[in-house]
């Protein structure tokens, strides 16, 4: 059982990070024309337009939620006057909100992934595997959270899930930290690493190419033809 919890906790991490990195330096050397998310809108419009709003409105949030509740020490935003009962009233409730748009759009972009015969038929494997491992990360996240709002244990994850995390960061993890975590919170920890293990082989490596030379660019000027 030890030797399973410095797997999981402590090897697993690591060996997710050395394929995200090498991943991602070997796509980019041979792959840069693919180096991008795929259109699919020529297709379909109105189910991918619902489906990536709501999406990445709701991961913007529940990625700036998980900052603040897991890398941010609880000892930082206590001295910054949040306590405990408005942090987790805040969490609750944002965090809610946000999971459940991320949720809607995963739903509707599955549905679309799967149910039209000319996407799927131009859908890789990876495109596939990405939205489907996404929507069950949010899925069971929305179900640790469910599991937090029914007060049926006193479990803070910012006294075990943020220092293992912190820890894991600075290259000295503490697995023990793990042994009281739940179920439910383990595997959404274990998925969400999984996201990271295919994330250089799919198109989610768009999430890494910000279009900064757009703001530089000069403008495309459009005129009626006389």
């Amino acid at each position: 059982m030890a030797w399973g919890n410095q797997f999981l906790w402590v090897i697993y991490p690591y060996m997710i990070l050395i394929i995200f990195l090498v991943g991602l330096y070997y796509r980019y050397q041979t792959d840069q024309f693919g180096w991008t998310a795929k259109s699919s809108e020529m297709l379909e419009k109105k189910k991918l337009r619902w489906g990536s709003n709501l999406f990445h409105i709701g991961i913007i949030l529940v990625f700036f939620g998980h900052v603040g509740g897991i890398l941010i020490p609880k000892k930082w935003l206590e001295a910054l006057g949040v306590s405990d009962h408005l942090y987790h009233t805040m969490a609750l409730s944002i965090g809610s909100a946000a999971g459940l748009l991320t949720l809607i759009g995963c739903i509707i972009l599955v549905i679309r992934r799967f149910s039209d015969v000319r996407i799927r038929r131009t859908s890789s494997f990876g495109d596939m595997l990405s939205i489907v491992l996404l929507t069950l990360i949010v899925v069971v996240g929305m179900a640790a959270t469910l599991f937090n709002m029914t007060g049926s244990s006193d479990f803070d994850y910012r006294e075990t899930i943020g220092p293992w995390l912190r820890g894991v960061i600075v290259f000295m993890p503490d697995y023990t930290l793990m042994n009281t975590v739940p179920v439910i919170f383990k595997v959404h920890i274990i998925l969400g690493l999984a996201l990271f293990a295919v994330f250089p082989f799919t198109r989610l490596v768009h999430m890494l190419s910000l279009p900064i030379k757009y703001l530089k660019r000069s403008y495309v000027v459009y005129r009626k033809r006389q």
